[in-house]
């Protein structure tokens, strides 16, 4: 399972470069989504590679990911009773293994929304118009893991 962040603007951006941001759900700053590895994803991955961050995600961090940025309707977080009436796990763990295994998708609960609103990252970015080893654009593999525990 993939997890995608936004971590740059789309000032004089091409329509096609938008509308891939919008598609992965990824239309403002420091959003992210969980999202299936799947080539047609990987592909919109790589056309905004220079907008966004992203990597394979661990059931860990998904856990952690979901129990404090997740959010329902009408912009509440979620708790464990809420989760239990919505998705029928009564575990944030147990939750975020199901979607790591693909047993079931964000998608899927109309309740829940698909994206997470973060912090910008603590100690900050390393540069924004560089790729990974170097700055913080493109993909990350497993390092993405550390990123997301500086912005949650």
């Amino acid at each position: 399972m993939f997890v995608a962040i936004r971590i740059r603007g789309t000032v004089e951006s091409s329509k096609k470069i938008i509308d891939a941001l919008s598609m992965l759900r990824l239309k403002n700053l420091n959003n992210c989504v969980v999202i299936p590895e799947t080539k047609e994803y990987l592909g919109m991955l790589k056309k905004v590679k220079d907008y966004i961050t992203w990597g394979k995600i661990d059931d860990k961090t998904l856990s952690k990911l979901l129990e404090k940025r997740c959010k329902i309707l009408g912009d509440k977080p979620i708790d464990k009773e809420s989760l239990k009436q919505i998705t029928e796990f009564d575990d944030f763990d147990k939750f975020a293994d199901a979607l790591i295994k693909g047993e079931v998708n964000l998608k899927e609960f109309n309740q829940i929304k698909p994206y997470f609103r973060l912090n910008p990252p603590r100690h900050g970015h390393k540069a924004l118009k560089l790729p990974y080893p170097r700055g913080s654009l493109g993909y990350r593999a497993e390092k993405i893991n550390e990123l997301l525990e500086r912005m949650i």
